[in-house]
């Protein structure tokens, strides 16, 4: 559950980042927040702890954030 919610406070902070460089390195926790996540789905999902279809749900959520602060991130340092 606590790695779940963490991106959310540490997406927070990058949105209030003193600088591009500040951007970058929030957005990079952010994003180490939301595969640390999705490992933890998997072994959920393996491990049959929860409702396959809610599980299921989450870890497709998780790989679209994880695309999108991917691509952000790309952006800010200019290779996107």
């Amino acid at each position: 559950m606590r790695s779940g919610t963490s991106p959310v406070p540490n997406y927070g902070e990058a949105r209030s980042a003193e600088s591009r460089k500040d951007f970058i390195h929030k957005m990079k926790i952010s994003l180490k927040e939301l595969r640390e996540t999705l490992v933890w789905l998997k072994i959920i999902a393996r491990k049959q702890l929860g409702d396959c279809r809610d599980v299921s749900a989450a870890v497709a959520e998780c790989n679209e954030l994880i695309a999108i602060f991917v691509s952000s991130t790309k952006t800010a340092e200019g290779e996107g």
